[in-house]
């Protein structure tokens, strides 16, 4: 298998559970009584499972994905609709996307759900060839139909990050199947227009595009996130405070263990210590284009760029936010932020990837 692949992952992995180790040390003491809490929580329901996982995905034969395409669309559907049974759905905020198990553990479907619909589209898209890809009633309309349903199970949650991220890694594959550049762009246009007016009718995501648009309107209200961030990250320097030494993670940045971790690591290890983190996402990218250029079909290849595009897009959604550059959206930061389910399922799309680098033609 890539083995270069498998080590730029790792390495943001590894990198990943040390910062956990120091973000979420003020908080899991304050909330849990325990330093090392999320530390914890991350390695026994994210790496392990998520270990074991990718061993498993990268030895099973990923042809074996194609015969269960319309089996795993189905499985994504109602893996979206389980977070709306009482008893069973968790609501952390204004988002209903988690599945509580008797208060043992939750688990976040859409996170299953953008490794799963991938499967049926790769699947959809290898039966089409070029020309039916770029026709408007074979190709255009039943692709926009099916995202769209999935798009709006997620909506109704909601998870408006995560959409965004399944849309964006949709339309890469898309994109790459041969659909016309002019299809992708009306596609694009229509879910800007949806995501707009997501954003008018919730009066919480308006308030947040405010605080995008402009910091210093009410920054110990709805600015307050953002404002702390660039904080964390303006201090942070060139070299920053050092490893274990950021101030904004005692209580003062929310989320430091979630969305808001790349401003942390940005405080304590500074600009030298942080861009080369962005430079592993961009290496992780190209590899993987080595991967999909080189797969021996074209189901091997949409499964692999469509796990590249929804990492690095979701990782240029998390940096972005943090730096100001996006609004917050609540997108985490990948193979970094804490998250058991996301850590699981990332790892094993991994997995995927190596499987099908070991009869890619490198």
């Amino acid at each position: 298998m890539d083995y270069p692949f498998l080590l730029i992952a790792g390495t943001l992995l590894l990198f990943g559970l040390l910062m956990l180790a120091s973000a979420g040390g003020p908080t899991g003491y304050a909330q849990f009584g325990d330093t090392y809490y999320f530390l914890k929580h991350q390695i026994i329901f994210g790496f392990l499972p998520g270990l074991g996982i990718m061993i498993l995905l990268s030895r099973l034969s990923y042809q074996w994905w194609r015969t269960w395409a319309w089996e795993l669309l189905l499985v994504s559907a109602f893996l979206l609709i389980f977070v709306f049974i009482p008893g069973l759905r968790a609501e952390f905020g204004t988002s209903r996307s988690w599945i509580q198990f008797g208060g043992l553990f939750s688990l976040q479907p859409a996170e299953i759900v953008k490794l799963t619909f991938l499967f049926y589209l790769a699947a959809w898209l290898e039966r089409r060839d070029t020309s039916n890809v770029q026709d408007l009633s074979s190709g255009l309309l039943p692709f926009a139909t099916v995202l769209g349903f999935i798009l709006f199970l997620m909506a109704l949650q909601p998870d408006v990050g995560t959409m965004v991220i399944l849309a964006a890694m949709a339309l890469g594959v898309f994109f790459v199947a041969g659909a016309r550049v002019a299809h992708v762009g009306l596609l694009a246009a229509a879910g800007s227009l949806v995501v707009g007016l997501l954003v008018l009718v919730a009066p919480y995501r308006l308030a947040r595009f405010v605080a995008f648009l402009d910091p210093t309107r009410d920054p110990l209200g709805i600015g307050y996130h953002i404002n702390q961030a660039l904080l964390a990250v303006g201090t942070g320097g060139w070299f920053g405070r050092g490893y274990g030494h950021s101030v904004q993670k005692f209580q003062y940045l929310p989320e430091v263990v979630g969305d808001s971790i790349f401003a942390v690591m940005a405080e304590e290890l500074g600009f030298l210590f942080t861009v080369p983190v962005v430079l592993l996402f961009a290496a992780l990218f190209m590899r993987g284009l080595k991967i999909a250029a080189a797969a021996p079909d074209r189901f091997g290849r949409y499964v692999v760029v469509g796990v590249i595009s929804w990492l690095v897009v979701q990782a240029f959604v998390n940096i972005g936010a943090m730096l100001s550059i996006l609004p917050i959206t609540g997108v985490t930061l990948p193979l970094i932020s804490y998250g058991g389910t996301s850590l699981a399922i990332t790892m094993g799309a991994i997995g995927v990837v190596l499987n099908i680098s070991r009869y890619a033609r490198l």
